[in-house]
């Protein structure tokens, strides 16, 4: 029979912390993870005409929130002409980039995101349901809104380039429910158990912008809700004609064929468009160059009276 080993006595609790300490005081030394370029940077900057330094901090950010929904205007056409959204980078890369269009949510920020990413921010991909726009008796809309948090020195801020008429021309801080002035409305941001809620303010009252959720999403979730958004016959953007943009000294919305400019001190008026003003007004304020199948469709909705 084998004789009991005996117990070893050289390993103490202290050398135990010893070596911990060790990997501790060593943990400066691991590799830095260098951003893994996602899109083509120099094409982005030179459609959003930003020639600035390319760095991660909260000064980059701001300057890049308020130039891309300046320069890329938030559309839905190809929807509301029965055409399906690819999110696929390169889809998204060639139609917002290269071609001189816009999009909606999931092409605005999926967009946004990889350019902050490759930049060397910690992203994450959120979504949430818009309420703007929306009676406090209306059905509520499906979470189908994509928008990121950006995590910079600790702080959680909102990065939404995305949303359309309403969108936030900076980025929000979101662990503050203190009222944040933007170039163009003031925001509040009050965090519940499971979700941001959004605010803006209009005239001195406070309305609903969107709710988003607090846990971050996986990239197969927004195929799940851009294939609703775009393919889904009871979608808005299926039934109805949506363009923004929000240049630095005021705001340009086209719903229908109703256009909507609101200046950033607060005035605003509205135009009625006939079906050959929305190409021109594609052209010239929103810098969409209009495809002639397009015009079937405006005919269809001004002549069917919305606006």
């Amino acid at each position: 029979m084998n004789s009991p080993q005996p117990i070893r006595r050289d390993v103490t609790p202290a050398n135990d912390h010893n070596r911990l300490q060790s990997r501790v005081n060593a943990s400066w030394a691991k590799p830095v993870r260098i951003p893994v370029q996602e899109v083509d940077l120099d094409a982005y900057f030179a459609r959003i005409g930003y020639d600035g330094p390319r760095e991660a901090t909260l000064e980059v950010l701001q300057t890049l929130h308020a130039l891309h929904p300046a320069n890329i205007p938030f559309e839905a056409i190809d929807v509301f002409n029965d055409k399906p959204i690819s999110i696929a980078p390169e889809d998204v890369d060639q139609k917002l980039i290269h071609d001189g269009r816009g999009g909606y949510c999931f092409e605005q920020n999926s967009l946004f995101r990889r350019v902050l990413r490759s930049l060397g921010f910690a992203v994450e991909g959120l979504a949430g349901r818009v309420l703007w726009g929306y009676g406090e008796n209306d059905l509520p809309r499906p979470r189908c809104h994509m928008a990121n948090r950006v995590t910079i020195d600790g702080e959680a801020w909102l990065a939404d380039v995305g949303l359309g008429g309403c969108v936030p021309t900076a980025p929000l801080l979101l662990d503050t429910a203190m009222p944040q002035v933007t170039p163009h409305d003031t925001y509040r941001v009050t965090k519940g158990e499971h979700s941001y809620f959004v605010e803006l303010e209009r005239d001195g009252v406070w309305k609903a912008v969107h709710e988003i959720d607090i846990a971050p999403v996986a990239d197969i979730d927004y195929e799940v809700m851009n294939w609703y958004a775009s393919d889904h016959p009871d979608s808005g953007f299926c039934k109805t004609l949506m363009v923004a943009r929000s240049a630095p000294f005021a705001r340009f919305t086209l719903l229908n064929n109703r256009l909507t400019i609101r200046l950033v001190t607060g005035e605003e008026e509205q135009h009625t468009l006939s079906v050959g003003d929305i190409p021109q007004t594609l052209q010239d304020i929103f810098g969409i160059a209009p495809d002639p199948a397009w015009r079937w469709a405006f005919a269809r909705l001004v002549n069917h009276g919305y606006g």
